[in-house]
Order: structure tokens, then sequence, then C-alpha cells
């Protein structure tokens, strides 16, 4: 089954952050530190990411033009929205907490290259090894989100199923009109620019500053666009 590996996905981060709900009586300052050790991390994988590029001019315009269209289209306040809307819905002790937890969770689950790689691999090649490493990491790691940000990490499965899903179907096809060194160009760059989001998401996460990352989601579907413009016209 092409999308196996993302419906096992989907699984562990809902397992996960039941788990961590469950467990959610953690003191508010073992709660911040965890969340600061959390944001450090990412940093490290942002950077990791980002270096990745080799054509760092072309993850400049990406973030550019995604970042215009991503506010143009609001795509960070229909998000937050549709968490509150969630919140709305379910009530209970988390309210407040879910459209935060639900956005954070989604983009931390989704920017990243497991996300792509995994689902690509699953497409192409029916081999959702990568999927099933994302799973455990998801799932360990929705534990810890959901036992400080609340039950809206459960409800990013949603996302993450549809997005993942979505490149493993549409790999299956991908393959027939693009070469193997153009479609693994437009997966560094697509890794690189999926980097800078994850810096962005860190810094969310510390607190240094307010950063819509979920308007520069864009920039993740123009990186490859502009890896073939360049292979092709340039």
């Amino acid at each position: 089954m092409v999308i196996l590996g993302t419906i096992v996905n989907a699984v562990a981060i809902i397992i996960g952050g039941i788990l961590g709900y469950l467990f959610s009586n953690t003191p508010n300052k073992l709660q911040e530190l965890i969340m600061q050790g959390i944001g450090l991390t990412i940093i490290i994988q942002g950077i990791s990411m980002g270096l990745k590029s080799d054509n760092f001019l072309l993850i400049i315009v990406s973030i550019v033009v995604g970042s215009i269209i991503g506010e143009l289209l609001e795509i960070d306040g229909r998000l937050n929205q549709l968490g509150k809307w969630i919140e709305d819905k379910i009530g209970g002790k988390s309210k407040g907490n879910i459209a935060n937890a639900f956005v954070t969770a989604t983009l931390v689950y989704t920017i990243g290259a497991m996300a792509i790689l995994g689902a690509l691999n699953s497409g192409l090649n029916l081999d959702h090894s990568l999927l099933y490493i994302k799973s455990m990491l998801d799932g360990f790691s929705a534990i810890i989100f959901s036992s400080t940000l609340g039950i809206g990490v459960v409800i990013s499965a949603i996302p993450v199923f549809i997005y993942q899903g979505s490149i493993a179907l549409l790999a299956r096809y991908i393959h027939l009109f693009l070469s193997q060194e153009l479609l693994d160009a437009m997966i560094t760059e697509i890794t690189a620019t999926g980097g800078i989001l994850i810096l962005a998401i860190a810094i969310n996460i510390l607190e240094i500053k307010k950063i819509k990352v979920a308007n520069m989601l864009p920039a993740i579907f123009i990186a490859p666009i502009g890896v073939i413009l360049v292979n092709y016209f340039l």
C-alpha cells in the first residue's frame, strides 16, 4: 500500500499525543525547560537541513516569493482559525491551548526532510522504512509536545496524513516525467528551504520573536519549481 507509512506515522502521533496528555501534570518550570531543549535541538536540525542547498540564491527567492503568497493567502491566520474552531468544539480544560499545539505540531511534523523523503520513497519504491523511523521519532516527540502544549498535538495527525499521503500518491507518477537527477536536485532544495522554516519554528518555540511560519509554507513548493526553471531555462 502506497500510504502505509503515512498511516503508521499518523497513528504514532495520535498514540504519543494521547499518552503525553495523560501524563501532562508536569511542573511548569520543567515544561518550560523541556520546550527550550526541544527548541535548541530543532535549531540544529534546521541548520543542518539549510546547509544542504546547492543554490542558496534559489532558497532566498523561494522564501521571499513563498512568504508573499502565504501572506496573501493568510495561511497562518487560517490555521489558527481552524485550531480555535477545534477549541470551541472540544472545549474542556485544554481550551486556549489547542490552537497553538495544533499549529506548532503540524509545522514540526510536516516541514522536514524525512516527511518529504519518506513520502517520496513510499510512493516511488513502496519502501516505508524512512516513514517508520519518522513515526517513532514523531511518536516520542508527540508525548513531549502534548504533555507541555496540550491535546491539540493529536489533531496534527490529520494534516500530516493528508500532506505525506498526497506526496506519496503523487510520487507514483512524478518519476514518469522527471529524471532522477532532477528529482534529487528538487529534494535537496526542498530540504534546505524546509531547514529555514524549521529554524523559524525554533525561534517561535524559544519565544525569541513571533514568526508567521505558516505564511512561509508556499516556499516549499516554490523551491522545486525554481529547480525546474533553472535546469531547463538557465
